[in-house]
């Protein structure tokens, strides 16, 4: 794999879209920095991080085949290949919430930002963005559920060898997207998917408070949540959150 290390970017995630539209990059290209000045997460969320402590990188990916009415798989796929590294690392009670952070004991640890570029009907290639707290151990009042994997496992980790497991996973999660073994990826994703099937309190958009049960993913990629009455109702990003 080709990786490209700097000490100090905006975003990686944009650094590699920016470097794919000037040049031909090489599929599964890696950006990784240890200081992410203007760090992007789900619809203009900011990821904030400690410099050196934290893992930070974006992956460059192209597909041949991948429809766009698919791509929900790709996020599966990618969210799996993360989730897989932390469970053979042994970070305890390791979840998948919905639609790409990962948690560790109910605290958030990572996210993911996938950012496709279309051809027609297709998805020709993707900037897979991840950020995960590795070695940070203190946190801003702001984000008070968030956790790293240090303070998970008390271990340090070392940042190099953490990141070559992770591209390692998404390469063989991306083989198993391009086989179109979609089935098999969205039954991996929802066994560790965070409170499925568990009665849970949610907020929607206009803060109101309901309890629901998550019970899958529609085509479409929305959250599947059944209400009172076995009334089911579809939820996309921002649209819901967790109590």
């Amino acid at each position: 794999m080709k990786i490209i290390k700097l000490s100090a970017i905006d975003s990686t995630n944009s650094f590699l879209k920016e470097m794919a539209t000037n040049s031909v990059v090489e599929n599964f290209t890696v950006v990784v920095t240890d200081n992410q000045i203007k760090g992007r997460g789900q619809q203009g969320s900011v990821w904030e991080s400690e410099v050196g402590k934290n893992l930070i990188f974006s992956v460059f990916v192209t597909f041949e085949s991948l429809s766009v009415s698919d791509k929900k798989y790709l996020n599966y796929a990618v969210s799996l290949a993360i989730f897989e590294v932390l469970q053979q690392e042994n970070i305890p009670r390791i979840a998948i919430k919905w639609p790409n952070d990962i948690l560790s004991a109910k605290k958030k640890i990572g996210g993911i930002l996938i950012e496709n570029s279309l051809k027609g009907t297709k998805i020709s290639s993707t900037v897979i963005g991840v950020g995960l707290n590795v070695n940070q151990t203190s946190f801003s009042s702001s984000l008070e559920k968030a956790s790293s994997l240090k303070l998970s496992s008390n271990r340090t980790f070392d940042l190099e060898q953490l990141l070559i497991k992770m591209v390692v996973s998404l390469k063989s999660k991306i083989l198993l997207l391009n086989a179109m073994a979609f089935e098999s990826i969205e039954t991996s994703y929802l066994n560790v998917l965070y409170k499925k099937n568990i009665p849970t309190m949610f907020k929607d958009s206009n803060d109101i408070v309901f309890m629901g049960i998550i019970r899958g993913i529609s085509k479409d990629g929305k959250l599947q949540v059944e209400l009172e009455d076995e009334i089911f109702k579809e939820f996309g990003i921002k649209e819901i959150s967790f109590l």
